[in-house]
């Protein structure tokens, strides 16, 4: 598949589903795909950092709008993230397949304690991510306006936006109330 629509889906997502993004965290071992990828946003004050895994614990709270991350994320790294988070923010993370029911079980319980909305999403290669979010939901309150704003995607538009997060019903019944939507 191609990288673009990974990068393309993990980075606008989150960011058109904020309705004032302006800092976006991108946690990963090689985050230039999606560093790339954020600024696009630069026509609206978008500010993007990166950092790696072992680095998060350094950063100041209330700090970001939006954190991308490609780390596992366990109880640890959930608190940091929630520490660093502002109170309207949004996290997009990758995860195990949505057949592995357990694994991803454990993870949105964790996630559930910090934030309103958890639901997984369809990168559109095949594979899937989880967003989290403290305020906003990722379908009704998806930024049209910051979404016309984007020049040169491939992939990722206003339509695709919301059609990512429908799923077949065996997946919402094996994730019936760890779900947050």
């Amino acid at each position: 598949m191609k990288d673009f629509i990974y990068a393309e889906m993990m980075v606008h997502v989150p960011v058109c589903t904020n309705k004032t993004a302006k800092d976006i965290l991108i946690i990963s071992d090689n985050a230039d795909l999606l560093k790339s990828e954020a600024q696009r946003h630069s026509k609206s004050s978008l500010h993007v950092a990166s950092c790696k895994l072992e680095e998060v614990s350094t950063l100041g709270d209330d700090a970001y709008d939006v954190i991308i991350s490609e780390m596992e994320i366990d109880a640890v790294l959930a608190s940091q993230i929630n520490r660093i988070i502002k109170d309207d923010g949004q996290l997009s993370t990758t995860h195990k397949d949505l057949d592995d029911t357990e694994s991803n079980k454990k993870l949105m319980k964790i996630l559930g304690q910090y934030f309103k909305v958890i639901m997984p999403y369809n990168l559109g290669n095949g594979s899937t991510a989880i967003l989290a979010s403290k305020e906003y939901h990722p379908t009704a309150d998806i930024n049209l306006h910051r979404t016309d704003l984007l020049d040169g995607l491939s992939f990722y538009n206003c339509d695709v936006h919301p059609a990512a997060f429908a799923m077949g019903n065996y997946i919402r019944k094996e994730y019936l109330g760890i779900i947050k939507n």
